[in-house]
Order: C-alpha cells, then structure tokens, then sequence
C-alpha cells in the first residue's frame, strides 16, 4: 500500500524516470493531438482565473505544453520548474516553433519545497502530475500556495484501491530494479487543506478518468 510519505522530502529519480525518450513521446503526442483531456482542464481553469497579462509559475511542466497554451491565451510570463533535464531540449524546440521563448523561463534543478526564495511569486500556479510524484504533498502545497497571488490549480491520481494498488506496483518493480524514483497517492481531502490553510478555497473541481483536478482562488 503506498500511503502519504515514507520517502526523504527530497525525491531523486526524475532523469531516469523521465527520460529523453519519455520527452520526445510527449512532444510528439502534442503536435499531433494538442493537450491531453487533464491539461486542457487545468488551462481552462487558469484561463477563467484571469489569464490576460498574468504571471504562471508551473511546477514540474515537463514539456511546457500547458506554459505554450497558456501564453497563447495571453499570459505575459511564464516560469517552469523542473527536476529532469530530458524535458529541456523539446521544450526548447517547442517553444521556438511558436515563437514564444522571449517570454518563457526555464529553471532547472530548482524543488521548490526545499528552496522557495529560488523562484518569486505568480500570478497563478500549475501543477500537473506532479504532486503524485513527490513524497511530501504538504510542503509542495504549501510552497506552491505561498507563491500564488490569485489563484492554484493540480492535478492528482484518485485514492481508489485500484491506483493504490497501481502505484504499489510500479514502486515494488522500481524498487527490484533499484530505481530511486517512488510514486504516491496522497489523500485528496489533505491536500485541499493545505491549500485552505494558505487562504485558498476550492473553486473548480473535475473528475477524470484517471486524473482529478482541483481549482483554488484567493476569496
């Protein structure tokens, strides 16, 4: 069973996990089909939370495909926080092809739990797939709610038996391949909390498939 943290707060793994060719996969699938159903939500949302010349800070945006279509609906800026090198080269591309690199950053190697004064506030923060993949989902919260000054919004797995047991499943064979990479399943009530007790109520909330994603605003 895979439960909220038993892993250092300081996750490793991410290069071999995510890898060059995990990246290229991505980016394929995006010039081909656009945004996968969840990002397109997570867009939708920031979009209604007043995207026009904002600022987006996305942890762990891979790719930046949601960094791309969130500057094409008007962001003025975005940033993008990454653990894994391999996204860099097809981000880079990615963003050259739409012709909007002036106005993105990338920052590699930054955790924003560990390290908040690495990056300054937004107007809104991503997080997309991510908080699965760190073990301690408090601190990420707590990090990403301190540096959004209108609005949050992730994504999680469902707490069912079935993505439990999943996700118990693949740490168990990382763990015979002696891989460092661990995923989790945090409580989704937890976390909204968290982002409650930075003065976040829960404005938006949508059930996927395999993803639900949660919406908080400043009141």
């Amino acid at each position: 069973m895979v439960d909220d943290c038993c892993a250092s707060r300081t996750p490793g793994g991410y290069d071999r996990e995510f890898d060059d060719r995990f990246a290229r996969r991505l980016a394929r699938d995006y010039r081909r089909r656009g945004l996968t159903p969840t990002a397109q939500h997570v867009v939708e949302f920031a979009a209604a939370a007043g995207i026009e010349g904002a600022s987006v800070l996305e942890i762990g945006g891979g790719i930046g495909d949601i960094q791309l279509e969130l500057l094409k609906r008007g962001a003025a800026k975005t940033t993008n926080l990454e653990l894994s090198g391999a996204y860099e080269r097809e981000a880079r591309r990615l963003l050259d092809e739409a012709g909007l690199g002036a106005r993105a950053e990338r920052m590699l190697g930054v955790d924003l739990a560990v390290t908040p004064d690495a990056v300054g506030p937004a107007d809104i923060v991503v997080l997309n797939r991510v908080v699965c993949c760190y073990p301690d989902y408090t601190a990420l919260l707590s990090a990403a709610a301190d540096h959004a000054r209108r609005a949050v919004v992730f994504s999680h797995p469902p707490r069912t038996w079935i993505t439990r047991a999943g996700v118990a499943a693949v740490n168990a064979w990382c763990g015979v391949l002696r891989r460092e990479y661990r995923g989790f399943v945090h409580p989704p009530d937890s976390m909204v909390e968290v982002l409650e007790r930075h003065g976040f109520a829960p404005r938006h909330r949508r059930s996927e498939r395999a993803w639900r994603i949660v919406g908080a605003e400043r009141p």
